[in-house]
């Protein structure tokens, strides 16, 4: 049994890895299977049944983008009930990282199922093999205040993807903040462009910190300085990746 308990209005970080750390995203050509993962962030965060969503879209609009799910919901705001407020997201080669907001009761454990399976039956037939894909249950840690909701939100959207060009940033600290700092604003696989007022999206919605960062500007400051101080550090509890 899950030691934590989720509650309505809980803020957690939500983390998972591929069994045996292998990659859950394989396809390099055109990245298919990260846009796949995000649109399921999408679809499947809903209390009824995802699958009859994408059949209304599809029969609606034709083939789906996130364009075309982003024109049906607008002009039917009303079919889809979000299960959890999706607040940060970060794909990586082996794992995935989501900050969420328990929005209905029982939504994250419901959410995650629904996700979680639902992308591993992607993957699966998609390269023909069986069997988990995910290394057990997804892990929980619940945020407990906001200068660590912060921090929190720094190390899923900067410090992960600075690792790809950095390995050994959190151990032995940053080495280049300018190159770290160009790297991560055009990684596209992270919510920082969200934060950094360079894309929107209609997977992400921001709740608290949007008040927190009203300007990008702010948004900036605290991830340089969270690299800079390696204040990021005061999470370990959180991060969830010993």
């Amino acid at each position: 049994m899950r030691k934590i308990k989720f509650v309505k209005g809980g803020v957690y970080h939500i983390y998972n890895r591929g069994v045996e750390k292998r990659d859950i995203f394989r396809d390099d050509r055109d990245e298919n299977d990260k846009w796949r993962f995000l649109q399921g962030l999408l679809l499947f965060n809903d209390v009824k049944a995802s699958i009859n969503l994408l059949w209304q879209i599809e029969r609606a609009k034709g083939r789906t983008t996130f364009k075309t799910i982003r024109d049906f919901l607008k002009e039917r705001p009303q079919v889809k009930t979000p299960l959890v407020r999706i607040m940060a997201d970060c794909l990586m080669p082996n794992h995935f990282h989501l900050l969420l907001e328990e929005i209905t009761d029982g939504g994250i454990s419901r959410f995650m199922q629904k996700f979680c399976t639902g992308y591993a039956n992607y993957f699966n037939k998609k390269y023909g093999r069986v069997g988990p894909l995910f290394q057990g249950r997804f892990k929980a840690a619940s945020v407990d205040s906001n200068e660590y909701l912060q921090q929190l939100l720094v190390y899923i959207n900067v410090v992960n993807p600075a690792q790809l060009i950095e390995p050994n940033l959190k151990e032995k600290g940053i080495k280049n903040l300018e190159k770290v700092m160009a790297f991560v604003e055009k990684y596209p696989w992270s919510t920082n462009q969200e934060y950094l007022g360079k894309r929107e999206s209609i997977i992400i919605d921001k709740g608290l910190l949007a008040d927190f960062f009203t300007k990008p500007g702010s948004y900036r400051r605290l991830a340089r300085e969270s690299l800079k101080g390696r204040k990021f550090a005061k999470i370990k509890h959180l991060t969830l990746e010993k």
